[in-house]
């Protein structure tokens, strides 16, 4: 009997057509003698209907194409599963594919997706929330707020928000963390939350990640001015400046002066004045090269 492969595509995630992805995989799977289901998602109750595709045909792997959402999305439809996850990069951040050196190439990602050993990746709760990847306060959460309501996109679209942000930015806030059985204080510009080490953009923001570790990190940004920024957005990060601080722990509290912008995974979530964090480990296994 066939065994089957269940291939989750996002049609319109980082603005690409994917009839390419769904033949290339789709030739992979017959070419290994598998049987293909295709799912595309809708912004309807994909939850349901992807735990359903799931029940029904017990697959042997789910293949994701998309960005961060999709595969948060994917992951949260099916995190009682005991199934491996092939990630095919293809959204506008793909910060957690770049994260686990999946290669950016089609020909390249589609094998490495189907055959190759696999990590057992830890997720971080954040107020009952899941995030795989990064997610973070301040600056950087205004920016992809501002980048998801205006009207251009891709690169320019970007590279125009982070001048705006930059230009609005608020006023530090004051945040205290409560974590391995110590309280810090500080006044900072962004808190970023990570389970590993970049950024979509391949910015090391957290040298310590590791996402199997039972651990995640607070990476204190204190003062963002426009180069620190642009390092962030485009470069590398100087973690040996003394603006930055990294608390490694496995859960925290934090408690902000007033909202301030917050994102889990590269989707803006609104405000928020207070964060419970605790890691949930070994909760993914997805494949890596």
């Amino acid at each position: 009997m066939e065994k089957n492969i269940l291939l989750i595509v996002n049609p319109v995630s980082g603005g690409m057509d994917k009839s390419e992805i769904i033949e290339a995989t789709s030739a992979f799977a017959d070419k290994e003698g598998l049987n293909i289901v295709i799912y595309t998602t809708t912004a309807g109750d994909d939850t349901a209907k992807i735990k359903e595709l799931y029940d029904t045909l017990k697959p042997e792997r789910v293949v994701v194409a998309g960005g961060d959402g999709t595969i948060k999305l994917v992951a949260e439809a099916l995190e009682n599963a005991d199934v491996i996850f092939g990630i095919i990069p293809a959204g506008s951040a793909n910060g957690l594919a770049t994260d686990l050196n999946i290669p950016k190439k089609l020909e390249d990602n589609i094998p490495v997706a189907f055959h190759n050993a696999f990590m057992e990746m830890d997720m971080i709760l954040i107020n009952g929330n899941k995030s795989l990847h990064l997610s973070d306060l301040g600056l950087n959460a205004e920016l992809i707020k501002n980048y998801e309501s205006s009207a251009i996109h891709g690169k320019w679209g970007y590279a125009l928000q982070v001048f705006n942000t930059l230009l609005d930015k608020e006023d530090p806030f004051t945040a205290i963390i409560t974590a391995n059985g110590q309280i810090v204080e500080c006044v900072a510009q962004m808190i970023v939350i990570a389970n590993s080490k970049k950024y979509g953009t391949g910015v090391v923001i957290n040298p310590q990640g590791i996402m199997n570790d039972g651990k995640f990190e607070l990476v204190l940004l204190k003062n963002l001015d426009l180069p620190i920024f642009a390092k962030i957005i485009a470069g590398n990060i100087p973690v040996e400046t003394g603006d930055i601080e990294i608390i490694s722990t496995d859960k925290a509290n934090i408690k902000l002066n007033s909202p301030v912008s917050f994102q889990i995974d590269g989707e803006y979530c609104g405000r928020e004045t207070e964060l419970n964090v605790a890691i949930s480990p070994k909760k993914l296994k997805v494949a890596i090269p």
